[in-house]
């Protein structure tokens, strides 16, 4: 990467194969360059035009001249005593962001962010404590990938990373602009190669963007519920006072049946003692999901400084998983990975400078403002 960041430089990171054969058109460069500058960027995790070895000269002094290959610094490197690693990553003088990799015997998965904090204001989660303050742009998000392969030693075969979650700081389909091409990048053979079923993107209930998510691009959907009736949820995830359950699961519907193969739902829910994990709500769940295709993953939650919460205990949340089983649905408990480094589900939270009026933001933005 250039020593030196030129404020009107192109980022290429950033750009999907379609963007980048437009780069290459507006400069007079044939399309082809597309692929070989993702493959170099995503690939190899080449940062310096001067490595791309099969550009002439001429084209690599060209794109020296007006781009950039700018990548997310590294500030803390971390590994938990289970093998989970997190980076905090900072982007600009304010804001960080935290990204976290595990590991697992036939996986590795990598949790991205798509904000800086999160203006949702789920009253469980750490990132939402911390505020809002922007949209990542796509290299941004992208960058993460590009860190965590770069850091971990990957070759262009041996992929450490095979799935991302966008599960990380801030709500996804709030920022459809730059989570698309991000999610492109993931699967393109030029760059990371990984398929529709092993990028997952979560959601609050954002129920206008997840209708235009899914026109523009095929991947794995997980709903953030955490309640299954709208007294409950309105307290735990205040966006479904403008997007009641009964628009989420209509809205769950329409992504199942506008699929060209079968699709399931991931369902999270994080279970909060005495608060979402009776046996009531366990019933309730089964009536609200009753011929879904879904998975249900119970969620232990992890605590932070002043939640107010406890997590439940894990013969409760065994009872609680066995009504759910004994009803045809599938559900498992997630383990618990890097809560001793904070990475745990709900414990990242970066460094936000937050300067939004939050939740109104964003329950008052037209979803065509969202995708640009």
């Amino acid at each position: 990467m250039s020593d030196v960041q030129k404020d009107d430089a192109v980022n290429l990171l950033g750009l999907d194969l379609d963007g980048l054969k437009s780069f290459f058109a507006e400069i007079g460069e044939k399309p082809f360059r597309a692929s070989q500058v993702m493959k170099w960027i995503h690939q190899f995790g080449v940062s310096d035009f001067d490595d791309m070895t099969n550009l002439s000269k001429a084209l690599r002094e060209k794109l020296k001249a007006s781009c950039v290959i700018r990548v997310p610094e590294i500030v803390i490197d971390q590994t938990s005593n289970d093998g989970t690693r997190k980076w905090l990553l900072r982007l600009d003088n304010n804001n960080c962001i935290e990204t976290v990799y595990i590991p697992e015997n036939d996986r590795g998965t990598l949790c991205i962010s798509s904000q800086v904090g999160c203006a949702l204001e789920c009253t469980f989660c750490a990132t939402a404590k911390q505020g809002f303050n922007r949209n990542l742009a796509a290299w941004e998000i992208i960058g993460q990938m590009w860190v965590a392969h770069k850091m971990l030693g990957a070759e262009p075969k041996e992929r450490k990373v095979t799935n991302v979650v966008f599960m990380g700081m801030g709500e996804p389909l709030l920022n459809l602009k730059h989570v698309i091409p991000t999610a492109k990048i993931l699967m393109d053979d030029n760059a990371y190669g990984l398929s529709k079923r092993r990028v997952t993107i979560s959601t609050s209930g954002v129920v206008p963007a997840m209708d235009n998510i899914f026109k523009e691009i095929d991947v794995s959907l997980a709903i953030s519920l955490h309640a299954p009736n709208d007294e409950l949820r309105d307290v735990l995830v205040p966006i479904n006072q403008k997007y009641p359950l009964k628009e989420l699961m209509a809205a769950c519907q329409r992504y199942i049946d506008g699929g060209t193969s079968k699709r399931h739902i991931l369902i999270e829910y994080v279970m909060l003692k005495d608060v979402n994990d009776q046996p009531k709500h366990a019933r309730e769940m089964i009536r609200l999901l009753k011929g879904m295709p879904v998975k249900v993953n119970l969620i232990p939650f992890n605590p932070f400084e002043d939640s107010g919460y406890e997590t439940t205990a894990s013969n409760d949340t065994y009872a609680f998983q066995t009504i759910l089983h004994n009803a045809g649905i599938r559900t498992t408990t997630r383990k618990t990975r890097g809560d001793d480094i904070d990475a745990a589900c709900g414990q990242l939270a970066g460094k936000v400078k937050d300067r939004t009026r939050r939740t109104q933001q964003y329950t008052e933005i037209p979803v065509s403002d969202l995708i640009g």
